[in-house]
């Protein structure tokens, strides 16, 4: 065991054995607060989820995550740098310190946690990866679509998933694989191939931005599990912890019903599970190295979940996707938050 201590650890009535390892230092909160701005990866561009306009103002859903972040730590939701990071590097970005966080649609595997030590912070969104091709195909199931030319970015998941389906199904699969979703999209756009393949939020996204977005249609058929959400660098517990209750509180705010218009009277209620959540009751917030009043002022300054998924990709938004999965576990989806107790 070299020069690492041992400690006993009771299992039953057996004391066995195992390496110590000191608990790891809470450096990347310091670290933000004195540097005053939180570093968030985020897409090169990916509407509703995070893009940038003219001006270099970002928008989405994952950019409104890092500004929750910012808002319970800073109290200021403003104090964030997003830094567009490319899928082959987003995660060796994250790696090396060069952010704090990666808020960038980005599935939750075993191996990009055990490769990469990395740990993600909850699902921000439950997605899987779909087809998007021309209506004058008239095809209306992925299982018509053999030998159909299929465009996929390389070096994803995405791409396994579509080899595995094709495989799986005995159909034939003439891959167009291109470096960047960019040129994906511009590649299926001009006609090179009949089918794009990307999560299913991807495709709404990218319909939008399609010469003739009305010329094209998504078809029902869900391929894979894509949970998407946040991570951050192994080995400070603090930090990976402020980034997933960050998410959890969002989703509690919906369920007890606290959002932006109701948190006046959320931090005047009586109900005990309402004034955990909004620090009138309890040390939940200084349990994570924050203040009371985290939660309020994520919620005040950028909202519940429902606020940001209705916005940035849900009704009020271009892409109009249902909530379906991403609906609470009491409205017929499958988010869920552990509570805040």
């Amino acid at each position: 065991m070299g020069t690492l201590k041992k400690i006993v650890l009771l299992i039953g009535l057996t004391l066995v054995p195992v390496p110590f390892a000191a608990a790891a230092q809470a450096q990347t909160l310091q670290a933000v607060k004195d540097r005053g701005v939180l570093n968030c990866g985020v897409s090169q561009g990916l509407y509703g989820f995070s893009i940038a306009d003219d001006k270099g103002n970002w928008s989405g859903l994952d950019v409104d995550f890092c500004r929750a972040l910012a808002a319970a730590i800073f109290n200021d939701a403003s104090k964030v740098k997003f830094v567009p990071v490319t899928t082959n590097e987003r995660f060796q970005v994250l790696q090396s310190g060069a952010i704090d966080v990666l808020s960038r649609n980005s599935t939750w595997t075993l191996s990009r946690e055990t490769d990469y030590k990395l740990n993600f912070g909850g699902v921000l969104y439950y997605d899987g990866q779909g087809f998007m091709l021309r209506k004058a195909l008239n095809i209306n199931s992925a299982l018509d679509l053999d030998g159909k030319k299929v465009c996929v970015q390389s070096g994803t998941t995405t791409e396994l998933n579509l080899k595995d389906f094709f495989n799986t199904n005995n159909m034939k699969l003439e891959e167009i694989a291109l470096p960047t979703a960019a040129e994906t999209e511009k590649a299926y756009d001009s006609g090179r191939c009949d089918v794009l393949t990307t999560d299913v939020s991807g495709l709404y996204a990218e319909r939008v931005a399609l010469s003739n977005p009305t010329d094209h249609v998504v078809l029902p058929d869900v391929i894979s599990k894509e949970p998407l959400g946040p991570a951050v660098r192994q080995g400070d517990d603090q930090w990976f912890e402020i980034v997933k209750w960050t998410l959890f509180a969002m989703l509690n705010a919906e369920e007890l019903g606290v959002s932006t218009e109701t948190l006046d009277a959320a931090r005047k209620s009586s109900k005990p599970d309402v004034m955990r959540l909004v620090g009138s009751d309890g040390n939940f917030g200084e349990q994570l190295g924050l203040t009371k009043d985290w939660v309020v002022r994520i919620v005040g300054q950028v909202g519940n979940y429902a606020d940001v998924f209705t916005r940035n990709v849900g009704s009020d938004s271009k892409l109009g996707i249902p909530r379906a999965e991403n609906n609470l576990w009491s409205r017929g989806g499958i988010q869920y938050a552990p509570p805040i107790r």
